[in-house]
């Protein structure tokens, strides 16, 4: 998918929402574990009930990795379902990858080739060529972790060197890297107040922002300081979404928690 696609996805549905499938086999509805495919039949549900709400979902690979090949499998599920009957719809594989040379080219074929993912996050610990194998993938975006939600991210992401917190070192080093207009990046909604400086060193690339919600992000606040004219912003949120309820109609439930989102971001769409 272009960056073009996703904005256009973004002005049609009035939405930047992106709804994160982090699925917990002890959160989901009772009724659905006699399924053969539990996780499958939660996503499918959730997905048919809130496609018409957000622009993108977002499976963290942890929450299906857990549950070794049948996780893997139900992933695979999810994704191939996005992709046959929703084909607008941005997916985001929420992999944290990142390794040198070959292993990342592999990691890459994995995610956007097997998986068809229109994106993927990556760490950039391990620098450019950890991330540029991401980046060849022509109308495949890669999305690095520049400043993140958790309380940790003070112990490295903010502490300065040679006079520049190491986030912005980050974010300016990566637009030198080949094929860097494939680059999105992932910035916590908890740290709001650090939009304004992001926004002077990456003005037009789109932010993918967990942290709304359950992790007590302010939607008004994170659109006051990073908003672009093409919005430039995929707000995340999973739990306060897919668990909104766990009854049978959980799936409606959830709907209601993402049109509350959308309809608060149509605030911001032009």
């Amino acid at each position: 998918m272009t960056t073009q696609e996703l904005i256009a996805q973004i002005k049609k549905k009035k939405s930047f929402l992106c709804i994160g499938l982090d699925v917990d086999l002890n959160k989901i509805p009772k009724h659905l574990l006699a399924y053969e495919d539990p996780i499958f039949e939660f996503n499918k549900a959730i997905i048919d009930a809130t496609h018409h709400l957000c622009v993108a979902y977002k499976p963290n690979t942890a929450f299906y990795e857990a549950y070794g090949l049948k996780g893997w499998q139900s992933l695979s599920k999810t994704i191939s379902y996005l992709n046959n009957k929703y084909p607008e719809i941005f997916t985001i594989a929420d992999a944290k990858r990142g390794d040198i040379g070959n292993t990342s080219s592999m990691y890459a074929q994995a995610f956007f080739k097997d998986l068809a993912f229109d994106s993927v996050t990556v760490a950039p610990y391990m620098g450019k060529d950890s991330v540029e194998p991401f980046l060849a993938f022509p109308n495949k975006h890669t999305i690095m972790l520049a400043l993140t939600s958790n309380e940790g991210a003070f112990d490295f992401q903010t502490k300065k060197v040679k006079e520049k917190e190491l986030y912005k070192v980050v974010l300016e080093t990566s637009k030198d890297w080949e094929n860097s207009e494939n680059l999105m990046y992932v910035v916590g909604a908890t740290k709001s107040s650090y939009f304004k400086e992001i926004r002077k060193i990456v003005p037009n690339s789109f932010l993918l922002v967990p942290g709304v919600g359950a992790q007590g992000g302010s939607l008004k606040e994170v659109c006051k300081y990073g908003i672009t004219n093409n919005i430039g912003l995929l707000i995340n949120s999973s739990r306060g979404i897919i668990y909104a309820s766990s009854n049978t109609n959980f799936a409606s439930d959830a709907a209601d928690k993402a049109r509350e989102l959308q309809l608060e971001m149509e605030k911001y769409i032009i």
